[in-house]
């Protein structure tokens, strides 16, 4: 899969599944500081016992998922030959700590955690110098297509609602917002709480 996405006011972005890229691509995306780059989309995937492991242990650990990955863990965006964004988006079986979040334990209406017809979208990664121009938006319109392609029954979402809160730190926001996923086609399917809202894309019901 390769595909152009138009990301607004912006030039068309090419999207690509992470296994056609070159790792240093994703580096350049999560870079050397900030919460990506201690994470490295492991928070889901890590038990909490073995969370105290050193950065360069959970980049290891991505790296390897990426080879070993059949579908997933992810899409990234490309604006011309510079990388722009990463979006995780994997049957939730690859997840296994999402059953333990209350957002989606509280909120989700897809009990079975082993149901690998289940996607979902739960990270978004745009470094600073590239935000605030749809890259998020375009990556999460390609999610849809990407699991659809690929067998999905469902696409799920975990979204934070800026509108609930006096101030939302940007960091907080990757999980993506309830907007940007309503103009992907998601709709709203629980509020287990005031700023975060479960969503879903259901090829199932499209006939």
């Amino acid at each position: 899969m390769q595909t152009e996405v138009n990301a607004g006011d912006a030039p068309a972005l090419r999207i690509v599944p992470v296994q056609q890229v070159p790792f240093a691509d994703v580096e350049a995306v999560f870079g050397t500081r900030g919460d990506p780059a201690h994470c490295w989309c492991q928070w889901y995937k890590v038990p909490r016992s073995e969370w105290g492991m050193s950065d360069d242990a959970l980049r290891s650990r991505f790296e390897q998922q990426i080879s070993d990955g059949e579908h997933g863990p992810g899409l990234v965006a490309y604006d011309g030959d510079t990388p722009v964004g990463w979006c995780a988006v994997e049957p939730r079986p690859a997840l296994p700590g999402l059953a333990r979040k209350r957002v989606v334990a509280d909120g989700s209406p897809e009990a079975d955690f082993d149901d690998g017809s289940v996607w979902a979208v739960t990270c978004f990664v745009v470094p600073r110098a590239h935000r605030k121009r749809g890259v998020g938006g375009a990556l999460a319109r390609a999610a849809v297509a990407f699991a659809r392609e690929h067998g999905a029954r469902i696409v799920e979402a975990y979204a934070v609602d800026p509108a609930a809160r006096a101030k939302v730190p940007a960091a907080d926001l990757f999980p993506g917002t309830v907007s940007m996923f309503e103009h992907a086609g998601f709709a709203e399917v629980a509020r287990p709480s005031a700023a975060r809202a479960v969503m879903q894309v259901r090829f199932d019901d499209a006939g």
